[in-house]
């Protein structure tokens, strides 16, 4: 079980009502029953596609980075990181998180105050965006659909009567749209009895049990109101549970009032989400399944290339890089998941080509070719924000161009979109058109050296702040020596990529870097010019800058970028710098020790909690910090020593304080926070190794005096107009706030533009967002809404990632008539064989996209034919030796509805009768051996049933 301060901080409740949430004690909260599920469903997945490619599976440990070392199936360890996996993770924890802060007051969000049918209807839209979202796949805005579902799923089981009349097992209806909730209790029935205590163990009344009539607690803050004889909630701060009849029936806590039942909601809680995930497994296939819990194998390669009239180097230089990377990288650990392109010109940019294929990749760029671009600025920053919003998050993207911004009014959205992602963005400056005009100008060599200067530095301002507010860099060079530069591509595709130390400065100044026994490839970058550097080893050798190869490591100078390759050496680093012009300085390396975290503040309403900050955290005030550190042998592994908020272009750093929770996860409080920009420091220990390590993020925060919020958890219609309010508050002065709304799909109709706020004061506003008819279900749409206060002293910014999803009216799952089923299996299984035929149909409804087997080494085809009245059936013919005597045949229509069938021909092990098996149920919980094989009536009742 995860530590409690670990899932308080997911989905504290500080006052017993929230679901399945505690400040203590052993209750189990969302979070935990959450995770619970996902690792047990995607360890079965990473069985079966190891057994699919013929490895075995035999994780070390339960932990996460165990599990994806040997669902990667990587021979060497340390190959890959668990940042990422562990990321996507807590995507899901927020979000169901969340539900409790942007939903409190929704009944149907919580299944309380019998509002069952609407509770389904909310699992129902959910699944169904979730597996549009994978279809496009859209992995983040699946994570985050999913994460909200699983919330209101599991307070089924914690606010009704469920539990109570006996059941151990999950409702599987609730998952199922096209079967009905039964027996629901109506309004004039009275379903509990008075108690006055604070613990009510049989307050509903028996004959609701034994007629097993539906029914769930009601709850509200503000009024003592409830229908006549129905059961409250409970808990000090419902006010209905003060109002006959007195007490409640939740079972949120083992303190709840009906705590005793506590964890057997739990269980069966975590059931019904192993049932909810096996769903969307089924329809989403192993491979999407596992890129949809964070699990690749490494980092997204992802290029933004200017393709106006003077690129033609550039391009080629880009295309020699990508080609490089591709085949020297394939089949091994460090080959890209996927690769992402996004061209640019004037006016025209996109459109994003994502793909998988390393060879569609290849074709891509070189398609690219160079012409046009008129006037000499370009849509750079149109370009980037594509790449920020159609990559995953804490992703590397590479821009190259030539030319300034054009789009430069899109600064704050990219910065916003940085801050979000925190991802890393480099940008590769050839500047060829000042070039041009210096050889046009007729200027001797001298002036137009010194002009040329002064232009390239004032036109790549913005891409250095861009690349210092990312953790990149900002490389000038000539299109000669852009070869020479691109190294650094190759270093940075690898998803166990570590920055060990990272700063700017202005004037000369000492450094000082830890590097532990895990670091491989350590490399130091420093842009800027007229500067010259000394490094010492901790064994005390020196190298300085004038020497290219000496005893520390390999120099290489280009433009303003030196590059130091370092023979790794465990301990304490130092760096000297002198410079009169400002600088960068960088320190990465290869490990499988990381760390990721996430800004978390409290939120109050019936299920009071902390959230995940919407954009930075407030001005004037302690912070709360959740860190999650990732290593090789498991995250318990690595104790976590010092936290601290580093100034970037200073030395000033506020130190926090870090508390162990347990699987890697620390709750860090600081006093205060920096007033300028800065990054998150930690320090620790490897405990195998007995030696600290030192890493660092790349993402400049800093703090502001404004707050937005905005629903996330909303999804589009195409072709039908949606609003989205969000509220703006200030801790700042009073004036007019004004306001920018952007969004990667421009979907935006309208937007409020200017809010008048007092000081300490709050305003409404909205933006209004309209998907074309014919947008793709599953597409989805980042919207940026950036602030800025008066005098542009302040801004801020919110970052929300929607769904477009068709109303969907097929709720039907396909269907399955068995034809024959054929067996001759001796003792010797190996020299027989067994076969099976059936028609596979989904009827009238939206048709049968792919059929698959999920279990058995046989061999499946499928034959496309048409039946009485012109429905299409397929013909499944499955053959397979006898020692494989088990199938399950996967069926999945064009939204998203399964229809699965198990079958076996090993004999019943008892003469207890036959059981249908449920589409939506784990094939590891399922009873029996569900002979639904024997005959064409038999399939049927597992039709019926949710099978096939």
């Amino acid at each position: 079980m995860v530590l409690w301060l670990r899932v308080a901080v997911l989905a504290l409740t500080l006052s017993g009502v929230g679901a399945f949430t505690s400040i203590g004690g052993s209750s189990r909260t969302h979070a935990d029953i959450t995770e619970t599920a996902v690792l047990r469903v995607t360890t079965d997945v990473c069985r079966a596609v190891a057994h699919a490619e013929g490895r075995s599976f035999s994780p070390r440990s339960s932990s996460a980075e165990d599990l994806l070392q040997e669902c990667l199936g990587s021979a060497r360890k340390g190959e890959v990181s668990a940042a990422n996996f562990k990321a996507a993770l807590n995507q899901i924890y927020f979000q169901n998180g969340l539900v409790d802060r942007d939903f409190a007051d929704s009944d149907r969000h919580h299944f309380s105050s019998e509002m069952f049918k609407g509770g389904r209807v909310i699992i129902s839209l959910g699944v169904n965006n979730v597996k549009a979202n994978i279809n496009r796949e859209n992995f983040q805005a699946a994570r985050e659909n999913l994460g909200r579902v699983c919330h209101t799923l599991q307070d089924f089981y914690s606010h009704s009567n469920w539990i109570e009349m006996g059941n151990r097992s999950p409702y599987a209806n609730l998952i199922q749209p096209d079967t009905p909730i039964i027996n629901i209790a109506d309004t004039d029935t009275p379903t509990c009895s008075d108690c006055a205590e604070k613990t009510c163990r049989d307050n509903i009344l028996p004959q609701i049990l034994t007629d097993r009539v539906l029914t769930s607690g009601y709850i509200s803050l503000t009024s003592h109101y409830k229908p006549k004889g129905k059961c409250s909630h409970g808990g000090d701060r419902d006010l209905t549970s003060s109002r006959h009849p007195r007490g409640g029936i939740s079972k949120d806590e083992d303190t709840s009032s009906h705590g005793y039942l506590h964890r057997a909601a739990a269980d069966v809680a975590v059931s019904a989400t192993v049932q909810l995930l096996e769903d969307i497994r089924a329809a989403a296939g192993d491979n999407n399944f596992l890129r949809l819990m964070g699990i690749t194998r490494s980092s997204v390669l992802c290029f933004v290339i200017d393709t106006t009239g003077s690129m033609s180097d550039d391009i080629a230089e880009a295309k020699r890089v990508a080609f490089s990377i591709i085949d020297s990288k394939k089949g091994t650990a460090d080959e890209p998941s996927s690769y992402i392109l996004v061209p640019f010109n004037d006016p025209e940019f996109g459109p994003l080509i994502k793909t998988r294929d390393p060879d569609v990749m290849k074709a891509r760029i070189s398609e690219l070719t160079a012409s046009g671009g008129g006037d000499t600025p370009e849509m750079s920053l149109s370009g980037l924000q594509l790449a920020l919003t159609g990559a995953p998050p804490s992703s590397q993207i590479f821009v190259f161009t030539d030319a300034p911004a054009k789009d430069m009014a899109l600064k704050s959205t990219v910065i916003a979109l940085i801050r979000s992602t925190k991802s890393v963005v480099s940008f590769f400056l050839t500047n060829v058109l000042t070039a041009r005009r210096r050889r046009d100008s007729g200027q001797d060599q001298q002036q137009g050296q010194g002009l040329a200067k002064r232009a390239t530095n004032s036109n790549n301002e913005l891409y250095q702040q861009l690349a210092v507010a990312s953790g990149g860099q900002a490389i000038e060079v000539t299109k000669a020596t852009l070869p020479q530069a691109t190294d650094i591509i190759v270093d940075s595709s690898t998803s166990t990529l570590v920055t060990i130390l990272q700063t700017v400065r202005k004037a000369s100044d000492s450094f000082s870097f830890l590097v532990d026994t895990s670091v491989r490839k350590l490399t130091v970058y420093i842009t800027g010019s007229s500067l010259s550097f000394t490094l010492r080893s901790p064994s005390g050798v020196t190298q300085s800058s004038s020497v290219t190869n000496g005893p520390l490591g390999t120099l290489q100078a280009v433009g303003n970028l030196r590059r130091v390759q370092l023979h790794p050496e465990t301990g304490l680093w130092e760096i000297k710098i002198d410079s009169s012009h400002p600088y960068t300085l960088k320190v990465t390396g290869q490990s499988s020790i990381g760390f990721i975290y996430e800004f978390m503040e409290p939120f109050e309403g019936p299920h009071p909690g902390y959230a995940v900050i919407d954009g930075l955290p407030r001005a004037g005030r302690s912070a709360t910090l959740l860190l999650t550190v990732t290593g090789s042998g498991g995250s318990n592994s690595l104790t976590v020593e010092e936290v601290s908020l580093v100034e970037v272009s200073g030395s000033g750093a506020e130190n926090g304080t870090p508390k162990r929770l347990g699987n890697g996860d620390y709750l860090v409080s600081l006093d205060r926070i920096p007033e300028g920009e800065f990054i998150v420091l930690v320090k620790g220990m490897a405990n195998s190794s007995l030696t600290p390590f030192q890493r660092q993020s790349t993402t400049e925060m800093r703090v502001s005096q404004i707050t937005i919020r905005a629903q996330a958890n909303a999804t589009l219609e195409p072709g039908v107009p949606f609003s989205l309010p969000f509220t703006v508050a200030t801790n700042g002065p009073g004036g007019p706030y004004t306001i920018t709304a952007r969004d990667d799909r421009s979907f935006i109709t309208y937007f409020t533009s200017s809010i008048t706020l007092e000081s300490e004061g709050s305003g409404e506003g909205r933006v209004d967002l309209t998907a074309p008819s014919g947008t793709p279900s599953g597409t989805d749409v980042t919207l940026t809404i950036d602030i800025e206060g008066p005098g542009a002293g302040d801004s801020n910014y919110a970052v929300l990632r929607l769904s477009v999803v068709t109303k969907v009216t097929d709720f039907s799952r396909p269907v399955c008539t068995v034809l024959s089923v054929s067996a001759n299996c001796s003792e010797d299984c190996s020299g027989s064989q067994w076969e099976l035929s059936a028609h596979l149909t989904d009827g009238t409804g939206t048709g049968i996209q792919s059929i698959s087997r999920r279990l058995g080494d046989g061999t499946l085809t499928t034959t496309p034919s048409t039946g009485e009245g012109g429905v299409d059936v397929t013909l499944a013919t499955y053959s397979a030796s006898c020692c494989s005597p088990e199938v399950e045949i996967v069926a999945v229509d064009a939204v998203g509805n399964v229809g699965t069938c198990f079958h076996s021909i090993r004999p019943p092990t008892t003469a207890a009768p036959i059981t249908a098996i449920p589409a939506s149920s784990p094939r590891a919980h399922a009873p029996s051996l569900g002979l639904c094989f024997l005959a064409s009536a038999l399939f049927a009742l597992c039709s019926a049933s949710g099978g096939l």
